[in-house]
């Protein structure tokens, strides 16, 4: 079967599609909410903004069916927006409510920095994650390419599972049970993006 890679129109969906292509992951780009809910494994891309996030998630009744599949205990990964979308709620453009899957929410990074952060940052595990699947073949402290204004601010701190600082120390990686999400963009990331991704489809036993 192949995993479901969720189409709400966010702008780096391609080069998702392209990276799960080149590691040879069996793959479905899809809005259908059923199609999502029998997936073996489901991905949500994301660039922008989460309020637009969230509006076209409503829109195309992929709210229900994103809550179903990680209750169900399907392997999920979200990316940048991905990983944001999932907290209770976002600051961005006005305080506004988000999926709620995991505590917390989602903050801009201090305004004395450079905002968005572009570029490589490294990716640092925490002690309780460093042998996870997820990151088999990654060393710590590995570079990983960030475009984001925002970050996310974790209520559990078992939830995070790496960090990275850019003016402070924020989640890089959330991991919790068969959910897992990251805040850089590994798509974009060279060899140790697609060793990641390469963990999850293993992770998720769709390899």
């Amino acid at each position: 079967m192949s995993i479901a890679v969720i189409d709400y129109g966010a702008g780096n969906l391609r080069s998702v599609v392209r990276a799960l292509q080149r590691i040879g992951a069996p793959l479905e780009v899809t809005s259908n909410p059923n199609a999502v809910i029998a997936a073996p494994a489901v991905v949500l891309p994301g660039v922008g903004a989460t309020r637009d996030t969230m509006q076209s998630l409503e829109q195309l009744d992929l709210v229900a069916a994103i809550h179903e599949v990680i209750a169900r205990g399907t392997p999920f990964l979200g990316i940048c927006v991905g990983m944001q979308v999932l907290c209770d709620q976002s600051e961005e453009f006005g305080p506004h409510p988000c999926l709620g899957i995991v505590g917390g929410a989602v903050r801009r990074l201090p305004s004395h920095l450079k905002v968005p952060q572009i570029g490589w940052n490294q990716v640092c595990y925490m002690p309780h994650a460093a042998r996870h699947p997820l990151f088999a073949g990654i060393d710590d402290g590995s570079d990983f390419y960030f475009v984001h204004s925002y970050y996310c601010d974790l209520t559990d701190e078992h939830d995070i599972a790496a960090t990275t600082t850019y003016g402070l120390a924020f989640p890089s990686v959330l991991i919790r049970r068969n959910l897992a999400a990251v805040q850089f963009h590994p798509e974009k990331s060279g060899h140790y993006g697609l060793q990641l991704l390469t963990n999850f489809i293993r992770w998720a036993g769709v390899a």
